[in-house]
């Protein structure tokens, strides 16, 4: 609902601070006294496109700010998907709109910048203006299977059938892309097949890279380790009688402490180490002569660790600069290989699964075309109905929906969003013409009687709050106005209407009553709005009557007793 709109430099008006009442708001006023201004303020603050010529003369820029009561629903799941919800949790949304003479404009929800789409998309959930400038959801098919979904209460039906449909969508995207992806995968898995082989055949470990290492580089070396084991073991063991080993004087040098130990005891500690000593020498020498032995300088040994070695060299180039990373490699591979061959083996589950999603999208999609097709005869009637009171006896209006023929299975290409139907309100408005689509044959005042007829037919099932009819009584007389101002009043229970009129019949069933002024100050134009107080408005009928004199102000009384007379034969349930 419309709570209030700040204008400031827009045409004709200065500065202008407006609080708007739920139910009927009614704005009257002399011919160019700038009503209109006040809805094409409206509609640019909804997202209609900027205009630089609406900037009020003598100023840089025009700006309007409007703000609403959001409720929740829709409007709410919007801006929490745009993250515009208001930071102090109320439940205000104000919209703002700046226009500059340079034709320049910006946007703001809630204080945040937003593009022109966002001001739209959320304009389109706020208010319905037709008369002059067109901002009605009702003259766009895509909105209309909506309304048919609401009037007939299939929320529930539609939730399941769509849970269906995007579980169905899913499952496609998942063939398609499997199936995509069947002749690369078979080239993948030829490619991981060889390289896990190679990896695996190869049979690498870092342990055994860094023993080759080290055993080349003792091989590289053999010469020299050789002679310095014939220089230690030859010091050790003696080259001949003449000069003998350490080994030997060590034997000779314990065998002496051990004699003299055996007349002094003192001498025990230090035969002792020596003979210690001796046998670790011994030790040394062993080791020294079993390298020597198994030294052997082998050049087919040298040819095989190179082979190893230089297929070391070549894995890490093609898989990772480290034996560890080849390895990884390898095991990845098998992942992935795995992961192919699940998911060929997947395509069959799949593929059960889509036709038994196929199945049931048909049966919920066929459902919801029984209760729309349903519902649209009786919306069809209450429709003309309401043309009937609004003096359009003639007028025909129908609902029609185009669904696949016959009981198969539809192709899978007609489901959409809101099921295999494709629904758009038809309109004959006069006799002998034939049904045509809403948008083509509403104009004028007739456009204004179509809307109202189809607004208060399905009021139930229109989500959008607040109703704005511009000039809805062109083209009609006192006695059909009376009966539109009923209608929207009436209306005003479950919309906030706004309505701009010249008929006092209709204006005197107001909920709350605005006239539109226009002076001239300084040879400058300016347009007002006030609220009129109950006499301000008998004066204000009875001037749209031709004058305020007393005998028009006795009709304006009469026409006041009659709307108040109406209201409580028909008081009605209001839910905004």
């Amino acid at each position: 609902m419309l709570k209030s709109i700040r204008i400031r430099n827009f045409a004709l008006i200065d500065t202008l601070e407006l609080e708007f009442s739920s139910g009927l708001n009614i704005f009257t006023g002399e011919t160019g006294a700038g009503k209109s201004i006040i809805l094409d303020a409206l509609s640019m603050v909804l997202g209609e496109k900027a205009d630089p010529s609406f900037v009020r003369e003598g100023t840089r820029s025009a700006s309007i700010e409007a703000v609403f009561d959001m409720g929740t629903g829709e409007v709410s799941a919007l801006l929490e998907r745009e993250d515009l919800l208001p930071d102090d949790g109320s439940s205000e949304l104000t919209l703002a709109r700046e226009l500059r003479t340079e034709g320049r404009s910006t946007a703001r929800v809630n204080g945040h910048a937003v593009s022109l789409g966002i001001l739209q998309e959320l304009g389109a959930h706020l208010v319905d203006i037709h008369g002059q400038s067109e901002h009605l959801s009702l003259l766009k098919p895509a909105a209309h299977i909506h309304l048919v979904d609401q009037f007939a209460g299939n929320t529930e039906q539609l939730n399941a059938y769509r849970t269906l449909y995007r579980r169905f969508l899913a499952v496609e995207k998942e063939l398609r892309t499997l199936r995509e992806g069947e002749a690369e995968a078979l080239r993948t898995k030829d490619l991981l097949n060889w390289q896990i082989n190679e990896i695996k055949e190869a049979s690498l470990s870092a342990e055994e890279e860094e023993s080759l290492l080290r055993e080349r580089e003792r091989l590289a070396n053999a010469e020299k380790i050789a002679k310095h084991l014939r220089e230690a073991i030859r010091a050790l063991s003696g080259g001949n009688e003449d000069r003998p080993g350490i080994v030997d004087q060590m034997a000779d040098l314990s065998s002496a402490l051990e004699s003299l130990a055996a007349y002094d005891d003192s001498l025990r500690p230090c035969a002792d180490a020596v003979i210690d000593a001796a046998d670790r020498m011994d030790g040394v020498l062993d080791k020294l002569r079993r390298t020597r032995s198994e030294l052997g300088y082998s050049t087919r040994r040298r040819d095989h660790i190179e082979e190893r070695l230089l297929l070391y060299a070549s894995l890490k180039r093609k898989y990772g600069g480290t034996t560890p990373a080849v390895l990884a490699f390898g095991e990845n591979a098998e992942k992935k290989l795995s992961l192919i061959e699940s998911a060929a083996e997947q395509i069959p589950a799949l593929e059960t699964e889509r036709e038994a999603l196929l199945s049931d999208l048909t049966e919920a999609s066929r459902r919801l075309s029984r209760s729309r097709a349903e519902a649209s005869v009786r919306i069809s009637a209450d429709v003309e109905k309401e043309l009937n009171d609004l003096r359009m006896p003639n007028a025909r209006f129908s609902v029609r929906i185009d669904t696949p023929d016959g009981d198969e299975t539809p192709d899978p290409s007609c489901f959409t969003e809101n099921g295999i139907d494709t629904l758009e309100f038809l309109l004959a408005p006069n006799p002998g013409e034939g049904l045509k689509p809403l948008a083509k044959v509403a104009s004028g005042g007739e456009t204004s009687r179509i809307m109202l007829a189809l607004k208060t037919a399905l009021t139930n099932a229109d989500p959008v709050p607040t109703l704005v009819f511009d000039e809805i009584d062109q083209g009609i007389g006192g006695r059909v106005g009376k009966v539109v101002g009923e209608k929207l009043w009436s209306l005003g229970g479950s919309h906030q209407v706004l309505c701009i009129t010249h008929l006092p019949q209709l204006a005197a069933l107001f909920d709350c009553h605005f006239c539109v002024r226009k002076s001239v100050r300084d040879q400058r134009t300016y347009s007002a709005v006030t609220v009129l107080t109950p006499e301000e408005s008998l004066s204000e009928l009875a001037s749209l009557l031709g004058s305020d004199n007393e005998e028009n102000r006795r009709a304006a009384e009469a026409m006041l007793r009659d709307a108040r007379s109406y209201k409580d034969a028909f008081p009605r349930k209001d839910s905004i």
